[in-house]
Formats: structure tokens, sequence, C-alpha cells
């Protein structure tokens, strides 16, 4: 479950989320779904200034509290709370190095067209799924490790 509030000026109150989130899964529960409350993730986003004002506690949803986390995955794509997209470049430069060492190991066994092709297929396609998030990011440390891919 994604709940998304926007808050400009002061914190939220948990309560206004418990409100909220239970809100979400009394609609859920009125359309015969059921919301899988160990699989549910909750995270606060504020800038790197606001990050150390924020609950240390999440919403209470039905009996359980949902513990906050700092970075939450959805569709492949990993959001921080500052939204820096750190953990998103750090999953992908893991998971293509990861790659590329198993690659290795089939590399003179194989020609060099279909060992391209593997690049392409298992490594280029992990770099370029969803990259339009990362449109906007200052080109520094973040880039330079997407690149050194």
């Amino acid at each position: 479950m994604w709940l998304l509030l926007s808050i400009t000026r002061g914190h939220v109150p948990v309560s206004i989320v418990t409100y909220c989130a239970n809100a979400v899964a009394d609609w859920m529960r009125s359309n015969r779904l059921q919301l899988n409350r160990d699989m549910t993730v909750f995270m606060w986003c504020a800038t790197v200034r606001r990050q150390h004002s924020l609950p240390t506690v999440g919403p209470l949803i039905g009996s359980s509290t949902v513990t906050p986390s700092s970075a939450v995955r959805d569709l492949g794509v990993y959001i921080d709370t500052g939204l820096t997209m750190q953990s998103h470049v750090r999953q992908t430069v893991s998971r293509c190095f990861a790659v590329l060492r198993q690659l290795r190991t089939v590399r003179r066994q194989v020609p060099t067209s279909v060992f391209r092709s593997l690049i392409v297929a298992l490594v280029l396609s992990r770099l370029d799924y969803c990259n339009s998030v990362l449109f906007g990011l200052p080109a520094n440390v973040l880039i330079q490790r997407l690149q050194s891919v």
C-alpha cells in the first residue's frame, strides 16, 4: 500500500497518517481487497535538514504498527527518504556488477557477438530501466557510479 501525504509546514501528527491508512484499509476491505500488513512499508520523506524532526514511529494500521523505513521499492525503483535516489543507484550498480561477474565466467565459451548480446540484455537493460527517475540529478558521484558500470 502506498499512502502519500504532502505537508508543507510543520510536522504531521502520526494520528493523521494512522487515520488515512486505516481509511484506505477500510476502503480495500469494502471492495473485497485485503491489505497485507506484513508487506506494508511506510516512509517519512523530508529534506536532509528536516529529517531529524520526523517522528520515529509509523502509523498504526489495524492492530499493528508499521515502522518507518529509510527506503522503499516500487516497480524496481528504490526511493529514499531524502528523494536523493542514492539507494536506487547503489542497488542498480550492485546488481549490474554482480551480473558482470557472472558473465565473466562464460566469456571465453561464447562468441563475441553472443557475449555482447548478453551484456545488452542483462546489464544495459538494468541501467536503462526507469532511468527517467534520475532526470535532474546533479552530475556528481551518483551519475559517475552509474557510468562506471
